[in-house]
């Protein structure tokens, strides 16, 4: 909802568009590169227990946003360095052929959990594991690692 938008309707409605604007806040505002002819939307609820790596390397068929509810995330995209995504914080990923690499529980001592919404290719699955071969060919693409 823009504030640029013109408000149509009674005062009454107008006044109630107006206070419920006062109650939104935009979390997240991404352009993805392309949404999937067809797309599918589902969202998931992910939950780590304390330590969990997550996924091993994967990839969407489209672009994925998600929100952190609880504890901290390693979160680590293909030519992105890793970073910690802490509870009330959002990420998102472009999907395609964008390798994700990490997204597991940063802690030790708490449970991770998210929430995802992905826009999938019709007839794909929402996830693809990316084999060891692939991973060698596209190393040059990772961006470098803390003691790595």
């Amino acid at each position: 909802m823009s504030s640029e938008e013109p408000m149509a309707g009674s005062a009454e409605s107008q006044a109630r568009l107006a206070a419920l604007s006062s109650a939104i806040t935009v979390l997240q505002s991404a352009k993805p590169p392309f949404v999937p002819e067809g797309a599918e939307g589902m969202t998931i609820r992910v939950d780590y227990p304390p330590g969990d790596p997550g996924l091993p390397p994967h990839r969407h068929s489209g672009p994925a946003f998600g929100y952190v509810l609880e504890g901290e995330m390693l979160f680590e995209l293909e030519g992105e360095p890793e970073r910690v995504v802490r509870a009330g914080e959002t990420f998102w990923e472009p999907g395609g052929d964008v390798i994700h690499y990490q997204d597991g529980n940063n802690r030790t001592d708490a449970w991770s959990r998210f929430v995802v919404t992905m826009l999938c290719a019709p007839g794909r699955p929402m996830l693809t594991l990316v084999d060891d071969e692939e991973l060698a060919e596209r190393q040059h693409l990772r961006a470098p690692r803390p003691g790595a």
